[in-house]
């Protein structure tokens, strides 16, 4: 087995980062975390690392290099849904997904190639999609997990395929890049032990006795020694996501980027469990209020990130805000399986065309759900009465093969025109006994001087030559 260990260092930061619109008046960030008394600097951007500020420092000591910033508080339960989210985007890449402490996703990859090809192009596969999240990490490629990390840790695109050079390789590395179990890194440097190497030419039995058998196991997982470690990442059935935001919005317009994050989100989410979305609701909160909710219809399960934004974007702007909004939240608790539409290998569709299911749903968002909708042919065949509004939208209408025409007419008038000639007809219909419509015609396709297409009809038993006008009905085309 050959495992990827993608390693995000900054997972916390990137968190908050791709969720600001970006703006070059924006203030430095800067994450905290600490008692109330003794607030230290977490992490920060790179505009607040130029004035000096890092990792480790007091907030004192940040507020002295930079008079303005903005800190915000550490959230490990954002933290851990955006490492849970990131497991989900890996499950489209491997079935075999684990998620390591300290901010880390292992996936098993050896089997995957045969889908996505080898390393170095699925290593850009997973780099791309990576940095178009907004995530910075680095990753690496070994025979086990947490081999894989280390090397991650030590050298970011490294990649030992060979087995049995494993351990020789790992004996080179410090011993903090092991991540052995709570502070042990620290205990054997005060021994004089600063590399992987040294630790493992150590008698086992000592080491057994002095820290216990948690180190030997995770030394054995290491190296490949025993069965990787279960259970396997599962996706959830359901996708939850919220921002909140540190001012209040009172224009919609400003929802649109972090709207747009939300529905990548989705969309990655979808991808990883290899499913679509028909229907989620937006919710807006406000201060003291109850939310406002916006539910998203779409005709048929969809999953790209675009379609989704589209269509939730439109929803939003027919909204009227009346209160400021103080957090977004999308949730989508049906998620029903997809199936990519069909697509011709030469496709005459231009480059930019969007597909008739994108369309409709545009259409929809902006103009309402009863605004776009399917006629279904009924049994009763006069043209008035012929067609009606089907309940479902989603099904393909099934052609007439007799001649109709685009646009029917709500009531027939006299055709006033000169030099027509019959291209088809007659098709005769007589109908409507039960209702008391009862109607007797010849209908025939026309064509006019200008090169009109017409539907109209005659009297039955009438002969087109012999007769003084036309009545129309509708036209072709």
């Amino acid at each position: 087995m050959l495992w990827a260990c993608i390693v995000l260092p900054h997972l916390a930061l990137d968190t908050l980062l791709r969720r600001r619109p970006p703006d070059a008046d924006a203030p430095p960030l800067v994450l905290i975390d600490g008692r109330l008394q003794a607030r230290h600097v977490l992490d920060a951007d790179e505009a607040a690392r130029a004035a000096g500020i890092a990792p480790g420092q007091p907030l004192t000591t940040a507020h002295a290099l930079l008079a303005r910033f903005d800190a915000v508080a550490h959230d490990v339960a954002l933290t851990m849904r955006q490492h849970d989210l990131l497991a989900a985007w890996a499950y489209r890449y491997s079935a075999e997904v684990l998620r390591l402490s300290g901010d880390a996703i292992a996936l098993e990859v050896q089997r995957s190639q045969r889908l996505f090809g080898d390393w170095p192009g699925f290593e850009k596969k997973l780099r791309d999609d990576l940095a178009a999240m907004g995530f910075r990490h680095r990753l690496a490629l070994a025979p086990t997990p947490l081999a894989a990390r280390a090397l991650a840790d030590a050298a970011d695109g490294a990649a030992l395929t060979d087995p049995t050079r494993l351990r020789a390789q790992l004996a080179k590395l410090p011993l903090l890049h092991a991540h052995l179990p709570g502070d042990l890194h620290e205990a054997f440097a005060r021994m004089g032990v600063h590399r992987l190497g040294a630790l493992l030419a150590l008698p086992r039995a000592g080491l057994r006795r002095r820290f216990g058998a948690a180190l030997l196991e995770h030394l054995d997982d290491l190296l490949g020694e025993r069965p990787v470690p279960r259970p396997r990442y599962l996706p959830p059935d359901r996708f939850d996501a919220r921002i909140a935001f540190n001012f209040d919005v009172e224009n919609l317009a400003a929802l649109a980027f972090p709207l747009r994050r939300l529905t990548g989100d989705l969309a990655a989410f979808l991808a990883g469990r290899d499913g679509g979305v028909q229907r989620f609701v937006l919710s807006l909160g406000h201060r003291g209020q109850a939310p406002t909710r916006v539910v998203v219809g779409l005709l048929q399960p969809e999953r790209e990130a675009s379609a989704l934004f589209e269509s939730a974007r439109s929803r939003l702007e027919r909204l009227v805000l009346e209160r400021p909004v103080e957090w977004l939240r999308l949730r989508a608790d049906e998620l029903p399986p997809f199936v990519p539409g069909g697509r011709d290998l030469f496709d005459p569709r231009p480059e930019h065309a969007l597909p008739l299911a994108q369309l409709q749903e545009r259409l929809r968002a902006r103009l309402g759900d009863d605004a776009v909708y399917r006629l279904e042919a009924t049994p009763d065949p006069r043209p008035e009465h012929a067609q009606r509004i089907a309940d479902d939208a989603r099904r393909p209408a099934t052609p007439s093969t007799l001649p109709r025409p685009t646009w029917l007419l709500p009531q027939p008038v006299p055709l006033r025109s000169h030099g027509l000639r019959v291209l088809a007809g007659p098709e005769r219909i007589e109908s409507g006994w039960w209702d008391g419509g009862d109607l007797r015609r010849d209908y025939y396709v026309l064509e006019t001087a200008e090169g009109q297409r017409a539907w109209a009809f005659c009297p039955a038993g009438e002969r087109p030559e012999t007769l003084a006008g036309w009545m129309l009905h509708g036209w072709f085309a």
